[in-house]
Parts: C-alpha cells; sequence; structure tokens
C-alpha cells in the first residue's frame, strides 16, 4: 500500500521540484495540519498557506510558483492539487473498498430478478424485488430495498439503507449515499370539496438517472405523476435535498445541501445551485447559471448568470440592495435628526410670524 515518490509522480501527474533524501516512503494522506512524517498532504487555498509552512508532512501537492516553502518537505506541483490529492484517496481507500461479489446469505433476492451473483454484490438485509435487473460491478449495500422492475446499469454503488422504488432507470457509475430514495410519490393533493379531505394523485411516472451521478444522503427524488423525473449524466447532488416530481436536470448540474426544487422545472446544463435555495414549480433555468446560497427562485433565469436573493434576481443587483439594506439603519437616525432639525425651525418660523403679528 505505501507509495515511493516516484510513484506518487505517476498517479498525481506532477512534477518533483526539490531532492529530498533519503527517499521517502508514502502511507497515508492527512490535511496540512494533521499530517505526520509519512503522509501526503495538499495546498489547494491559499487560507491554508500558514499551515502549510508549519506542516508535519513528508510530502506536500502544490500549485506552481509558491513565494515560500517549508524545509524538510517534498514538494510535487501540479495543475490543481486537490484534484491530484484525489487519486491518491482512491489508493489508499482501495483496501477498505475493494469489490467482492456475491449474495448475503440474509438478503433476499427474488428468483425473477436478473443478476449474476458472481459480478455483484448484494450486502446484509438488501432486498431486490421481482424483475429488477442489476448490472455487473454493482454493489448493493446493508439494507438497501430495490423495487419491482428496476433497473441498474454496471458499476453502481449503493450505500446502506438506499431505497430505489418500482420501475426507476439508474445508468452505469451511479452512487447513492446512506439514505437515499429514488422514486417516492411526488407530492400531489387535490381538495375534495365534496368531502373537505385532500385527495392523493396518483404517481405513476418513474425516475430516470444517467451515468456517473452522485447523490447525497437522505437526498429524494420523487417519481413523475406521469412520464419521467430525470437526473441527467454527471449531476452531482449533496446532502438533504428534495427533487421534485417532473423535474428535469440537464446533464452536470451541481447541487449543494438543503436545496429543494419543486415540480415540472427545468434545470439546464452545468448549472450551480448553492446550499439552501428553494426554486419554485414550472419555470426554466438555463444553461450555466449560477444560484447563490438562500435564494429563492421564482421566475426563469437567463443562462450564464449567477442569481442571488428572495427573489432571487441578478447578483450585481441583489448585491446592491442588500449593500442598501445594511445602510437602512443609519439612514433612519439620520432622517430621525432630520425631522427633529425640521421641527426645531418650523418652531423657530412659527415664533417668528406669532411676533410680527
Amino acid at each position: 500500500m505505501d507509495l515511493t515518490l516516484s510513484e506518487v509522480l505517476k498517479l498525481t501527474g506532477g512534477k518533483l521540484i526539490n531532492e529530498p533524501a533519503p527517499e521517502i516512503s508514502i502511507s497515508g494522506v492527512a490535511t496540512l495540519d494533521g499530517a505526520c512524517p509519512g503522509e501526503i498532504a495538499f495546498l489547494g487555498n491559499e487560507k491554508y498557506f500558514n499551515d502549510f509552512l508549519a506542516t508535519k508532512a513528508s510530502a506536500v501537492l502544490v500549485p506552481p510558483a509558491l513565494p515560500q516553502y517549508p524545509e524538510g518537505v517534498a514538494f510535487i506541483e501540479v495543475e490543481n492539487p486537490s484534484l491530484a490529492f484525489n487519486a491518491l484517496v482512491a489508493h489508499f481507500m482501495k483496501a477498505s473498498t475493494d469489490f467482492v461479489p456475491g449474495i448475503h446469505p440474509t438478503a433476499v433476492v427474488d428468483p425473477s430478478a436478473k443478476l449474476d451473483p458472481t459480478k455483484v454484490c448484494v450486502g446484509p438485509n438488501a432486498v431486490i424485488e421481482a424483475d429488477a435487473e442489476i448490472g455487473d460491478g454493482t454493489d448493493i449495500g446493508a439494507g438497501c430495498v430495490i423495487c419491482k422492475a428496476v433497473k441498474m446499469g454496471q458499476n453502481c454503488k449503493l450505500y446502506p439503507k438506499v431505497v430505489i422504488r418500482e420501475r426507476c432507470i439508474l445508468g452505469n457509475k451511479v452512487v447513492l449515499q446512506p439514505g437515499a430514495v429514488i422514486g417516492g410519490d411526488g407530492f400531489g393533493f387535490l381538495l375534495n370539496k365534496e368531502t373537505g379531505w385532500y385527495d392523493t394523485i396518483d404517481q405513476v411516472g418513474i425516475v430516470e438517472i444517467g451515468d456517473n451521478v452522485d447523490i447525497g444522503a437522505n437526498t429524494t427524488v420523487d417519481r413523475a405523476r406521469f412520464g419521467r423525473t430525470v437526473i441527467g449524466d454527471g449531476c452531482k447532488l449533496d446532502n438533504q435535498i428534495q427533487i421534485g416530481h417532473n423535474v428535469t436536470l440537464g446533464k452536470h448540474v451541481v447541487i449543494c445541501a438543503q436545496s429543494g426544487i419543486a415540480g415540472s422545472t427545468h434545470v439546464g446544463n452545468y448549472v450551480t445551485i448553492a446550499a439552501q435555495c428553494g426554486i419554485t414549480g414550472h419555470i426554466k433555468i438555463n444553461d450555466k447559471v449560477i444560484v447563490a446560497a438562500r435564494s429563492g427562485v421564482m421566475n426563469e433565469l437567463e443562462e450564464g448568470k449567477t442569481y442571488w436573493g428572495a427573489p432571487a434576481v441578478p447578483y450585481g443587483e441583489a448585491a446592491r440592495q442588500f449593500a442598501a439594506m445594511r445602510k437602512l439603519p443609519e439612514a433612519f437616525k439620520e432622517l430621525r435628526a432630520l425631522k427633529a432639525k425640521a421641527e426645531e425651525i418650523q418652531e423657530l418660523i412659527n415664533q417668528a410670524l406669532a411676533e410680527q403679528n
């Protein structure tokens, strides 16, 4: 498992910019401030430069042309230290994540399910229902439930307690973190004026997820009322996100934690939605839009622009509004002072007029 510097260079595509002696053996990865001798860290943000100067790591992945370097450390120059570091993390994690095919004795697999037990892994107490199809290389964690007629591609990874409801479709290399629910019923109810009760609207559609999609812990993607809820290729969804029925996400959409998208909204390609955003239903967010944190989106957003606020407006306008709001207390104080001064002047004028009369 240990790596020589030569092997680190090969994995990261980096360039050694000093010659440490003797030859260093790298046994693991760590943060700059938590690293010990024998470990490798990375500098990916200038905020951590002081940690970099004081690090005890044996080697550090660094961007080009730093102004200063600490003593006694091997420096490997790469264009993107964070991305290069990920290759090393994958190497050291491999032993704990090796794929071991087989079906656990406590798993329940319907006889009509289509899977090759020599090419998939099904963990303890997992359930695979009738007519489900599981692609080769897929790893299904403990306690997962794969409902009837689900279709999953190759090399998917389901962590414990994932639920995939009936007839949903997953592409290849889909990763679902613990507790994710794919294909739960959409939030659909109508008030029955005769009974005074809300009647449930049947949700008979599916969820379709593309290739190389990552979905975080306890995130929910609702099935369509009819048709499909779509998560496009390469999308990355954080933890605790709600995607409503009939929503369509384009390719490579990134959504941060605790955001929600209401039903039938269309999100274009390469859109970024920051944390705790709320997006109303039946609107369009065009390609390459960025929605800043805690925004409330109520109307269509134009391609390539950054939005902020509630309701969300172009970032420059929102920043000016925010700056103005911060000045309001002082403005009110000045206004009260001006009002008092005006009243004082008016009183003097009234006195002068009274004396003339």
